[in-house]
């Protein structure tokens, strides 16, 4: 850093009452690509959590809970296949999407 700009810097500092802050000053052209990796950025971060979302197995219990029935009623769902189910051996798995269709399918919209 040349000591003209450190001055400057320290001038800032000093100015706005933040101790230790530096300012950086970059070309608008490099903050504008800066700003559309970080944006693009973001959202593949959103797009990885919804894929693992939907890959995301949950058992009975959680489900239920989730779900807030009782666990008649989920045993109910169960045997009626209102909800997709896998189940190996006595252990029940749920995929979170399934119930994510679920509650869509049984949202009831505002009134006009």
């Amino acid at each position: 850093m040349t000591p003209s700009r450190k001055c400057v810097n320290d001038d800032y500092r000093s100015s706005q009452g933040v101790p230790g802050m530096t300012m950086v000053m970059i070309p608008q052209e490099q903050w504008q690509s800066l700003n559309n990796k970080l944006d693009r950025l973001a959202e593949m971060i959103e797009n990885r959590n919804a894929t693992d979302r939907n890959a995301e197995w949950l058992e009975s219990e959680a489900a239920r809970k989730l779900l807030g029935i009782s666990p008649k009623t989920w045993q109910n769902y169960r045997d009626q296949r209102v909800i997709p189910f896998s189940q190996i051996g006595r252990k029940i798995y749920v995929n979170r999407a399934d119930l994510d269709t679920f509650l869509h399918r049984h949202r009831i919209g505002e009134v006009k």
